[in-house]
């Protein structure tokens, strides 16, 4: 119910993203660097109204880096207040392909924790350090930010 009677009540819509944070044995997680603003940020993208969650994240992961992942576990939810945008980040594993570029990627690399904090801005860097926290034994961390910052 609305505290103000002559507003109407209206319906937030929300936009749902997904993201890949592959984690190879030595440690080091995958990242793009997009082709549409050049920044570094893990391998995802909008979910398909018709796709499953898994799929989704397969989808994005193999269109954006040319490799095959599992999807593993739930790492971390991320809700942009500014855009209307909820990410949800899983923890994958490295199946197979060749790492390659894409009309959404102009570099793919795998990282050391010291590289995405050096290369990603904070709203991304987060989501990649909360994935290498998460080995699947805790519960997924949920934050929330403005496009920049993260909001305590």
């Amino acid at each position: 119910m609305s505290s103000n009677p002559g507003k109407a009540q209206s319906t937030p819509l929300h936009s749902v993203s997904v993201a890949g944070a592959v984690v190879r044995e030595d440690g080091r997680v995958l990242a793009i660097r997009r082709a549409d603003n050049g920044t570094w940020e893990p391998p995802g993208g909008v979910l398909e109204l018709t796709e499953t969650v898994e799929d989704g994240v397969r989808r994005e992961v193999s269109e954006e880096t040319g490799l095959k992942v599992s999807v593993k576990h739930l790492t971390g939810v991320y809700k942009n207040v500014t855009r209307g945008v909820v990410a949800l980040v899983f923890r994958c594993h490295l199946e197979g392909g060749a790492e390659q570029l894409s009309e959404e990627s102009t570099a793919v690399e795998w990282l050391t924790a010291e590289e995405v904090k050096a290369r990603m801005g904070e709203v991304y860097a987060v989501r990649l350090l909360d994935a290498l926290d998460n080995e699947g034994d805790s519960a997924p961390r949920i934050r929330t930010h403005d496009g920049q910052r993260l909001i305590a």
